[in-house]
């Protein structure tokens, strides 16, 4: 069964957190986190972002990024802007994004649960991302963003928080410039923290990662660190447990994650649509259309030369009964992306980049008139029930398979691992 634990909690003033609170740091570029906290000592991108406050031609893994947001860090901490909790606590978290709301704990998660696959994962991680968030971590001391945990919706769970959201008031409350609304509360009352630690240890046999794979990774690897250096640990220590929300499944929200592909490797439009009508049928859209969402499993837009076509893919092309061969990203890539388009690994070939549903689909036409890609193409999402399946038989899915959205704000309350 699963661990929930409370922990001291570092936190910013009230009247601070709106100024400090950022998006997690692998969302945006350096040159965004750079604008976005412009003129705002007290963002906590000078922390996971420090390389905003070097030259902007900065080697991103060179020491003195990690000794800038180390040095940011204790500054806040000096400057009064963060001040830890007396005791242990755990918190409520809730974002609203339009009609869409939803509510987790935020606490910390066992390495142990993470190394003995409790935690279940489902995308690979990079070396080179996980070494980067190993270090940021080891240089800090503590866990700067939190992992974006799910868990199949308990009823007693669900009823203690909306008990406990019910007749207390928040923490915090408070509207990001993007219009997504955090509210957090602090649960200070031993006798709710006992029991939510309770049911997650009795009820909620697994968890997995929904986002933060990078983190929860390098977290876990800091600890294991630690514990080498402490031979007599006591599995105690905060070094032990990370930093992470605790969702519901049935309240999150995946959005489709688009791809598009600077070239057609060699093909005229003509050629190319011929090769895709051997596994997909074609239906040419009318010009002038508004953007293609697809609107079902297994049929995708493609937005070419101006014009937006619908693909159904045509069934025995793919393993029904296969949980990850199944999964709409991996049909287009072993119908289309591979054998037409020559992308046999969208993990590192420099021609395919990814872009998140949250910036519609009409960004896939901007980009694409705009000359920066050849052809774009919109997906249906991946469903938190295929996530959840492909974990737990231990597979991984595809690269950028999903999308959550809202994003985890970092910054609200970090865990010190001593």
């Amino acid at each position: 069964m699963s661990v929930l634990k409370p922990f001291r909690g570092l936190r910013p003033a009230r009247e601070l957190v709106s100024k400090v609170a950022v998006l997690p740091y692998d969302v945006l570029s350096s040159d965004e986190a750079r604008q976005k906290a412009s003129g705002n000592p007290i963002s906590f991108f000078h922390v996971t972002k420090p390389e905003i406050d070097l030259d902007p031609g900065i080697n991103l893994y060179s020491d003195i990024v990690y000794e800038t947001g180390k040095n940011n860090f204790l500054r806040l901490i000096k400057e009064g802007v963060f001040v830890q909790d007396k005791e242990e606590y755990l918190y409520i978290y809730r974002q609203k994004m339009g009609a869409h709301a939803q509510t987790g704990i935020l606490g910390c998660a066992s390495v142990d649960d993470y190394s003995k696959d409790i935690i279940k994962k489902h995308e690979l991680t990079r070396k080179d991302k996980e070494d980067d968030r190993t270090r940021h971590v080891r240089e800090m001391d503590a866990n700067a963003g939190p992992v974006f945990l799910t868990y199949r919706a308990e009823r007693e769970i669900d009823a203690v928080v909306d008990e406990f959201v019910r007749k207390n008031s928040p923490e915090y409350d408070f509207t990001a410039e993007d219009g997504i609304e955090h509210v957090l509360w602090v649960i200070r009352d031993k006798s709710v923290i006992r029991s939510l630690s309770g049911l997650f240890a009795e009820k909620v046999p697994v968890l997995y990662v929904a986002d933060g794979h990078h983190r929860a990774a390098s977290a876990a690897r800091v600890g294991m660190e630690k514990r080498q250096k402490t031979p007599d640990y006591s599995g105690h220590e905060e070094f032990n447990f990370f930093l992470a929300v605790y969702f519901p499944h049935d309240q999150l929200k995946i959005l489709d994650y688009n791809r598009v592909v600077k070239d057609l490797n060699g093909l005229t439009p003509d050629v190319f649509m011929a090769e895709i009508g051997k596994k997909f049928r074609l239906e040419n859209l009318p010009a002038g259309r508004e953007p293609f969402r697809p609107d079902q499993p297994h049929t995708f837009g493609m937005f070419l030369e101006g014009s937006w076509h619908k693909l159904t893919a045509i069934e025995g092309n793919w393993k029904n009964d296969d949980p990850v061969e199944s999964l709409d990203v991996s049909i287009l890539l072993t119908n289309l992306l591979d054998p037409i388009l020559g992308i046999r690994d969208p993990r590192t070939d420099k021609r395919i980049d990814f872009i998140g549903g949250i910036r519609g689909t009409g960004e896939l036409v901007k980009v694409v008139n705009e000359g920066h890609f050849k052809v774009a193409f919109a997906m249906y999402p991946t469903t938190l029930e295929e996530l959840m399946r492909i974990a737990n038989a231990g597979k991984l899915m595809p690269p950028k398979s999903t999308w959550f959205e809202p994003k985890l704000r970092s910054g609200l309350v970090i865990h010190l691992l001593t």
